[in-house]
This record gives C-alpha cells, sequence and structure tokens, in this order.
C-alpha cells in the first residue's frame, strides 16, 4: 500500500458493543466497515492458519500481532482489488483491530485515524451477559464459555486498553454504551458525520 487509509476505530472492551455498531455504519453509503474478528472467523478452520486462529480463539487469548496484522493487509488488499472498498470515496470503519499497541505501531504506515470511538461499558457483568447472548444466537463458540470470557477481559485490560494511550487524546471520545443500540449509534453518529462530510468534500486528498 502507497498511502494510508482514512479511518475511525471503534475501540472497547469485549461486550461493549463495536461490532454492533460497526455493522449498522457499514450499512451507511460512504462508510466500509471491517471486523478483524469476521475475518478471522471466516477462515478455513482445517486450514494451518485456521488452526492458529482456534489455537489461540478458543482460549481468550489475542492472536499474535504478526498473524494479526498480516491477515489484516491481505484482506485490504482482496477488498479494493474488489472495488468493495474504495479509499477515495468510503472511510473505513475497523473494530478489533489493532488490538495492541505493536499492532498499533504496525498499522502507522497504513491508516490515517481520524477519530477513536471509546465504547463505554462500565458494568463488566452486563458484557457477559451481552456476549453470552451472542455466543447463543451467532453460534459463536468463542464466546460461550464464561471462564474464555472473564480471560478476555483480562487480557483487554492488560494489552489492548494501553492502545488509547498511543493515539492523541484530541481524536479519542468517550462514548456511553451501556444504553440501547439506538441511543448509543446516535451518539456516535454525532462523531462520526462530521468527519465523514469532510471526508467526501476534500475527496482529492485523500
Amino acid at each position: 500500500m502507497s498511502h494510508r487509509y482514512k479511518c475511525i476505530l471503534l475501540f472497547g472492551s469485549p461486550g461493549s458493543g463495536k461490532g454492533t455498531q460497526g455493522k449498522i455504519l457499514g450499512e451507511i453509503p460512504g462508510f466500509f466497515h471491517l471486523a478483524c474478528g469476521d475475518v478471522f472467523r471466516s477462515l478455513d478452520l482445517t486450514s494451518s492458519l485456521g488452526k492458529k486462529f482456534m489455537t489461540h480463539s478458543s482460549k481468550g487469548e489475542l492472536v499474535p500481532d504478526e498473524l494479526t496484522v498480516e491477515m489484516w493487509q491481505n484482506n485490504m488488499k482482496a477488498q479494493v482489488s474488489l472495488s468493495i472498498f474504495k479509499p477515495a470515496q468510503d472511510l473505513l470503519v475497523l473494530d478489533g483491530i489493532p488490538r495492541t499497541v505493536s499492532q498499533a505501531k504496525a498499522l502507522k504506515d497504513h491508516l490515517d485515524v481520524l477519530a477513536v470511538l471509546h465504547l463505554v461499558c462500565p458494568d463488566e457483568a452486563e458484557m457477559v451477559r451481552r456476549m453470552r447472548r451472542r455466543a447463543l444466537k451467532e453460534n459463536r463458540l468463542d464466546d460461550a464459555d464464561e471462564k474464555v470470557i472473564h480471560h478476555r477481559f483480562e487480557v483487554y485490560r492488560k494489552e489492548t486498553e494501553p492502545v488509547l494511550s498511543y493515539y492523541p487524546k484530541d481524536i479519542i471520545h468517550n462514548v456511553p454504551a451501556i444504553a440501547s443500540p439506538s441511543m448509543v449509534l446516535m451518539s456516535v453518529l454525532d462523531l462520526v458525520a462530521p468527519i465523514q462530510d469532510h471526508h467526501f468534500r476534500n475527496p482529492l486528498t485523500q
């Protein structure tokens, strides 16, 4: 990639609603949503890469940085080649990456991060309930085991939360995520709509 993609990062602990908000934004013209977790879950689990993913995911561990970044780069190249993602027209909305400071550093030459939306949900018990409901609804085995879920929170606090300190404070926006999805969406749109409008008005700066 010879340029950096203009993007918005959805950030938050497991169960905070990143995926829900990302999917909604992805349905709005001018936004392209990519969830790193969906990329991994789409892997052929009988392949070498798929087996490596399951080894870590089934334990609630993060997929190694090098493997995560490689998968993301390959997926982005495919999306651009197929004209599914059009960088000059679409704002990239990412959730699930970067998950470590090392990943953030590895992606700095690929991403122009315009905003980080930090979905804040202080009620961990509520987030656990959300994840278990999601596991049943979407058949996500990685979210079905409560011990694995709690381990994921520990990993988040230790490895992912520090990513917030990597980006400038003035682009980080805390969004209360304990409300209904529609109320959270209102807060999200208040933040991203002006960014998208500027992106559309200045297409030649991409």
